[in-house]
């Protein structure tokens, strides 16, 4: 199936941006707490959809939280303890890169948590959500999938350009050998903790663009009219004509000036 196009993407992502700054408006305007998490396979395309919908939002309302491994303090937590400081306040938007799910995924998988505790988290990970949802959190999670088939060829494509080398690691590579054992992990996970409260919603991801509108899509469909139209400001005109940049000590780089840095004026 052939993948969509970069200019029929660009031209479905307008409108949707338009929606997603109104979206920003509303919850600012109610006071709502808006939280979304991103959960997937490597490669499969969190990075980018997180970046389709905050790009043209306010950064000190809409915060990514992507939390490293844990230190050795943090490992000695009550395991949802780390995330909770990463919460949003009134009028706020956060959206998880990974979340508390790392442990019936990754730690799962590759050994880094004890079946005992995979098995308390699923129990107890539906009780935490259901705090936050009764406590007015909105909250959306969303798996985002693809083929191995994909999977490879991005991991390919990590590998070979030296401007996204940093997203791969060793455990990514690791991973690649156990592309079953990570579907068996969510297949287990989706049955404990797709809830009615905080339900999952899986999109496919094997045509990155496309699950970006259907994501975003999804997304603004579960919120209610979020129309609150933008502040009215007084922007008068200048009293005279605009002013020209003036430099004593230092001048810029760049432009007509050709000055270097450091240049005293």
């Amino acid at each position: 199936m052939s993948k969509l196009k970069r200019k029929d993407y660009e031209a479905q992502l307008e409108p949707l941006q338009l929606e997603l700054a109104a979206m920003g408006r509303w919850l600012q305007h109610s006071g709502k707490r808006l939280m979304v998490i991103f959960e997937g396979r490597d490669t499969a395309g969190k990075g980018g959809a997180i970046g389709s919908i905050s790009e043209n939002l306010n950064p000190r309302q809409c915060h990514i939280a992507a939390l490293s491994k844990p230190s050795e303090r943090e490992a000695g937590q009550w395991y949802f303890q780390r995330y909770v400081p990463h919460l949003p306040a009134a009028g706020e938007i956060v959206l998880f890169d990974r979340s508390w799910y790392n442990r019936a995924g990754v730690e799962q998988v590759m050994g880094f948590a004890k079946p005992e505790q995979v098995k308390a988290f699923l129990k107890q990970a539906p009780v935490f959500e259901k705090l936050l949802v009764d406590d007015g959190i909105l909250l959306f999670k969303y798996w985002l999938c693809c083929d191995q088939a994909q999977q490879e060829e991005r991991f390919a494509e990590r590998l070979n350009d030296p401007l996204k080398r940093w997203k791969l690691s060793p455990i990514d590579l690791q991973a690649r050998a156990h592309y079953d054992d990570y579907t068996r992990a969510r297949e287990a996970m989706l049955e404990a903790t797709h809830t009615k409260h905080a339900p999952w919603t899986l999109v496919d991801f094997n045509d990155q663009r496309q699950g970006r509108l259907s994501l975003i899509r999804d997304l603004l469909s579960r919120l209610p009219d979020t129309e609150v139209a933008p502040a009215k400001l007084d922007f008068p005109p200048l009293k005279g004509k605009p002013a020209k940049e003036r430099f004593g000590v230092l001048k810029p780089i760049g432009g007509k000036s050709g000055g270097k840095s450091g240049d005293k004026g």
